[in-house]
């Protein structure tokens, strides 16, 4: 006897992937769900033209009230704010591990979203990642498609402008941060620097509750001198891995065996130009320590 798969449980890895794109935390993702399922319990899915669409708008919209207050919140924030990192183990074996992540938003594009107002930001994501048409962003959001083509347009011009991407293999990138994952673990600081690009960008977030820099770092000489310093600090004790960090080559650093950051790396191919460092140990609870 079969029966219907319940839409809500079919769509759930969607519309999380909407909220947390939105939200960048797990636990605020997950309250957008649980609000969405309270509201979808009591609604008769049969008197609906599309449960899917009936979905998305509810999580959307639920996502843009709920960011609208966090933006509140984050502006108490102690020093700048990087989303929860979405981390998974590297399978050098399997590919395909790679491609099931492949569509998540990566570190330092959710760090310029975080700029955008929480319109831009879903009408953005909507159309840019998740292929939705202008008119169902207009029909989601309540105006017209003219009035979403310009918030889209304008919202692509700011990340465009303001985040660093380069089209670089996945085994390339890899290869990059394999090469400063070594030099970093053994504090060789000359060849530290000369992985990282001149103009080098560093964000950190500590969240007031580990150490980090209030405002972004900037220059290959300083930054290298951060990861010398870590090296020289906690020698033996320090441990890196690679790992996928929100679909993209990434970098755990424990020390004795406890996370101590997840860190995502922009690059060129040949040098890191930018380094994203979540080390508040609240966004990094649900990575296990090292076994």
């Amino acid at each position: 006897m079969s029966t219907t798969p319940d839409p809500f449980a079919a769509l759930r890895p969607r519309l999380f992937g909407i909220a947390y794109r939105m939200l960048g935390t797990r636990a605020d993702a997950e309250d957008v769900l649980q609000d969405a399922w309270l509201r979808w319990s009591k609604t008769d899915a049969a008197e609906l033209q599309s449960a899917e669409a009936w979905l998305v708008t509810v999580v959307t919209r639920l996502s843009i009230d709920r960011l609208r207050a966090a933006k509140t919140e984050r502006e108490a924030y102690v020093g700048m704010w990087l989303p929860e990192p979405m981390v998974a183990e590297i399978d050098h074996n399997t590919p395909e591990s790679a491609a099931e992540l492949a569509g998540e938003v990566s570190v330092a594009l959710m760090w310029v979203l975080e700029r955008l107002a929480p319109e831009e930001r879903a009408a953005f994501l909507l159309h840019q990642v998740f292929d939705h048409d202008y008119g169902d962003i207009a029909k989601l959001l309540g105006k017209s498609e003219a009035a979403c083509r310009q918030i889209v347009h304008r919202a692509a011009e700011r990340v465009q402008a303001e985040r660093p991407r380069f089209d670089v293999p996945r085994d390339a990138h890899r290869r990059v941060l394999e090469k400063f994952m070594q030099a970093a673990r053994s504090g060789e600081r000359e060849a530290i620097k000369a992985l990282l690009a001149d103009d080098v960008e560093l964000v950190g977030d500590g969240g007031g509750k580990a150490t980090a820099f209030s405002v972004a770092m900037h220059g290959a000489d300083r930054i290298a001198n951060v990861f010398f310093a870590s090296a020289l600090r906690f020698g033996e004790h320090l441990t890196y891995r690679l790992a996928l960090i929100n679909g993209e080559p990434g970098l755990l650093r424990y020390i004795d065996g406890k996370v101590e950051s997840a860190t995502c790396c922009v690059t060129d191919g040949e040098r890191i130009v930018g380094i994203y460092s979540v080390r508040n140990p609240d966004k990094l609870a649900h990575i296990p320590p090292l076994q």
